[in-house]
């Protein structure tokens, strides 16, 4: 049998359950084959360590004290933060029970194991799961989208910044960068329920670019909570209307927070020249001057604690 291809460092695995003979006994197959064990005996200390850890694959008991190991792969699924494509192995220390593994692959689960565990059989499984994992994590590296959004990323920013600054550069067109964050108004939340609704904000956020957004502008993610556009032919000037315009869709399209419509507000920074082709920096830079200028901006009054995001602007417009 060949064994996985050696990472950078050694596979997690999170084995989940609350029996410590059986958990034992998969740390005995797995240790000797490269993989790293974290423990959890609980089903919300599985959740915990699953969302904090990031491990490469799960290993859940079906029964344990507090969740079943069904109902966590469940909950697993639906959390934005935790990845899509980790494999989630549902175990039974018992026999085969057909209702039961249905009921764990509808879950999400890539496999049920019932015991008595053919430990050669199951390390060829996971060896085969990881391979599949690591491939699928480096086409994902190397896209241009956020997965969660579907708008550009860091790296599809970055290229689309390079391609539109080109074409700025041949007609001497106008360009301008704009990094922005969207909080819910009034903020009586506080900073950790604030960061924790990042990704339904995410989600909302694109919704609204995908009907307003102009077609010429590339739109990505910087962050959890923070955005970018970059707008060709577009000044300083184009560049404050551009959040205007977006201020006014978030108000016209309020986001559910606890059971209430709450609206959207903006802080943005904006780097704009009238002339790319007289410019003293590149487009790249543009972006990343506006992103700093932002999380300068944030860091800021987070230091005073919560408070009402009103809409602001910080403009840094580059002599032509």
């Amino acid at each position: 049998m060949s064994d996985i291809p050696k990472p950078s460092r050694p596979p997690l695995v999170l084995v989940a359950d609350d029996q410590e003979w059986s958990a034992r006994s998969l740390e005995s197959i797995l240790g000797p084959r490269g993989y790293a064990v974290l423990r959890a005996y609980t089903g919300r200390q599985a959740l915990e360590l699953a969302r904090s850890a990031q491990p490469d694959l799960v290993l859940l008991d079906v029964r344990m004290p507090d969740l079943d190991g069904i109902e966590v792969c469940r909950l697993l699924r639906e959390e934005p933060t935790f990845s899509a494509h980790t494999p989630v192995i549902m175990v039974t220390s018992g026999p085969a029970d057909r209702a039961q593994m249905l009921a764990a692959l509808q879950a999400g689960a890539w496999d049920y194991v019932a015991s008595p565990i053919d430990g050669e059989a199951m390390l060829a499984k996971l060896d085969t799961y990881m391979r599949s994992k690591r491939e699928t994590d480096r086409i994902r590296e190397e896209s241009l989208l956020d997965q969660f959004t579907g708008l550009y990323n860091i790296r599809g920013l970055a290229r689309r910044a390079r391609e539109i600054g080109a074409d700025a550069y041949r007609h001497h067109e106008s360009l301008s960068c704009v990094a922005f964050t969207a909080e819910p108004v009034p903020v009586v939340l506080s900073r950790e329920t604030i960061n924790e609704l990042g990704a339904q904000v995410a989600a909302h956020l694109s919704a609204v670019f995908r009907r307003t957004g102009r077609v010429s502008d590339a739109i990505g993610r910087l962050g959890q909570q923070e955005f970018a556009i970059i707008a060709p032919c577009t000044e300083a000037r184009g560049a404050t209307r551009l959040l205007q315009r977006l201020q006014e869709s978030l108000e016209a399209e309020p986001i559910m927070v606890s059971g209430t419509d709450r609206k959207l507000r903006i802080r943005a920074s904006y780097c704009s020249v009238p002339d790319y082709a007289e410019s003293s920096v590149d487009a790249v830079e543009m972006l990343l001057r506006a992103a700093t200028a932002l999380r300068q901006n944030r860091g800021s009054e987070e230091e005073t604690g919560p408070a009402i995001w009103s809409y602001e602007k910080s403009a840094e417009v580059l002599p032509s």
